[in-house]
């Protein structure tokens, strides 16, 4: 697997890659070594040159960078591990490692979006960039989990709202434990 290849290719046709994907028996571990970490360190890096150097504090540049991290690894394990859970509901195949790759690929254009960072000021455009990996993750949900065209939309719908749910919770605990508290944070910039 290329990295950029693969980048390019889900960003650009994601139909015809998750074809692709749904071909490949990438490990979990090779998977998130090989691919999502340097991903996600695009936008560590942009954070910790946005918000550290631009911003002259490099401390909170750092502790944005390894929220990037923590977040992204730790996010795709988690959203992994509920699409997996919710599948047989949806008369889906219960594959980990499938549901892995459909969310990791499916990060791609938040992760490689992050380079915006750089300029903290232009960090909506993650935003929109986030709106389309879920379309990537939308398409991804019939060839990697064998989802029925009938199911797709409601099986999408549902493990979006639980991960809204859990996302919320787990970045506020997330912020407050590396970032610090926002008012406190705000007196340093």
């Amino acid at each position: 697997m290329n990295l950029i290849q693969r980048a390019k290719q889900i960003m650009l046709k994601p139909k015809e890659e998750w074809g692709v994907i749904d071909q490949e028996k990438t490990n979990t571990v090779d998977l998130i070594v090989r691919y999502l970490i340097p991903l996600a360190l695009i936008p560590a890096v942009a954070s910790l040159i946005g918000f550290g150097l631009k911003l002259h504090s490099f401390g909170f540049g750092i502790r944005y960078g390894i929220l990037y991290i923590v977040t992204y690894i730790g996010g795709a394990l988690l959203t992994a591990w509920v699409i997996d859970i919710l599948a047989s509901s949806f008369a889906s195949a219960r594959n980990f490692q499938k549901a892995m790759q459909l969310v990791v690929y499916s990060y791609t254009p938040m992760m490689v979006a992050g380079i915006v960072l750089i300029f903290p000021a232009l960090s909506p455009i993650m935003l929109l960039a986030g709106i389309y990996s879920l379309y990537i993750l939308y398409l991804g949900f019939k060839p990697l989990m064998k989802t029925p065209d009938d199911k797709v939309t409601t099986y999408f719908i549902v493990s979006l709202v639980v991960l809204i749910v859990v996302y919320f919770v787990i970045s506020t605990v997330l912020m407050r434990i590396i970032i610090g508290s926002p008012l406190a944070m705000a007196g340093r910039l």
